[in-house]
């Protein structure tokens, strides 16, 4: 890992994005790591919560813009684009691409572990979007939050109009996005953006703590079935939607070792000792809704 330094201790990985000279800038390389480190955590039943955090003074202060205007030329053609990214649509004179931060944002949507971000500083574009798919959010007091893009005359990107009005209220969101203002932690909070506001020398310490609480009373299978269940259902058209797939959720994790255990270890007043696998015996309560693919005949299309 050149961009990111990545930790398991006592069930819980940590996440540190590691560009401390650039702010944690995000870059193609930080792109492909951050998708294979969530690899790595769903096929790892030893983590069970993930922390995300950055190294030194900021989180993640947006895109690399080494290049200045000649920035997404560069992104575009990048010799460095993860595989499968880069794409031809007729009549373009420079590749298409995939957006990198709306790549690493679907695979944290799709983790089958909660994601704790910790904002130790400046979460600015790409670095504000990215932690909308975390489950919860703390921050330092440090922390600086900005979706600064009518700024800089593109658009919000790590599918934000998704996340951020789902967050926030579509009011707030539109505030932000159409002001590209800079707010601290305290608008954050206020807001409903951050779980909680910290010292700086208290962050990843609140963030463990509360990793911990989860790691060590709840069945990890049970946890990331209900993860993806209350993010799907934001989706859904009617509650029906959500009886099917708890139907079948609750049929299925009642008669198994963990549903044993958990109803046992009440009734006996003990810690529950939950060993079913994450990796290899999650149930799949999804399959009549199933995630679209990503198309570029249908944006050529489009185009046109």
């Amino acid at each position: 890992m050149q961009t990111t330094l990545y930790s398991v201790d006592d069930r819980i990985a940590t996440i540190t994005l590691n560009r401390p000279e650039r702010l944690n800038a995000f870059t193609d390389e930080m792109e492909a790591e951050l998708i294979e480190l969530f690899d790595r955590i769903d096929a790892d039943d030893d983590v069970r919560v993930v922390i995300i955090t950055g190294a030194g003074r900021g989180f993640c202060a947006g895109m690399d813009v080494s290049d200045a205007g000649d920035a997404f030329v560069a992104w575009r053609t990048s010799s460095t684009a993860p595989t499968g990214t880069q794409f031809d649509v007729a009549g373009d004179d420079l590749p298409r691409r995939r957006d990198g931060g709306g790549r690493v944002v679907l695979r944290m949507f799709e983790c089958r572990k909660p994601i704790i971000a910790a904002i130790n500083g400046a979460a600015v574009g790409v670095g504000a979007t990215m932690i909308l798919a975390a489950d919860l959010r703390l921050a330092s007091t440090n922390a600086k939050f900005g979706y600064v893009f009518n700024q800089r005359g593109v658009i919000p990107e790590s599918c934000s109009s998704w996340f951020l009005p789902r967050l926030v209220g579509m009011q707030t969101a539109l505030e932000w996005v159409f002001t590209g203002r800079i707010f601290d932690a305290t608008a954050a909070f206020s807001s409903g953006l951050l779980r909680s506001v910290h010292p700086a020398d208290e962050l990843i310490g609140a963030a463990t703590e509360l990793a911990r609480e989860i790691a060590e009373n709840t069945s990890p299978v049970s946890t990331a079935l209900a993860r993806q269940l209350l993010w799907r259902m934001q989706g859904a058209e009617h509650p029906m939607v959500a009886h099917h797939a708890e139907s079948l959720g609750i049929n299925l994790r009642g008669v198994s070792a963990d549903g044993q255990e958990g109803f046992a270890s009440f009734v006996e007043r003990r810690p529950a000792r939950f060993a079913d696998s994450v990796a290899h015996g999650l149930p799949d309560l999804f399959a009549g809704f199933p995630a679209p693919a990503f198309d570029p005949a249908a944006l050529e299309d489009a185009q046109d």
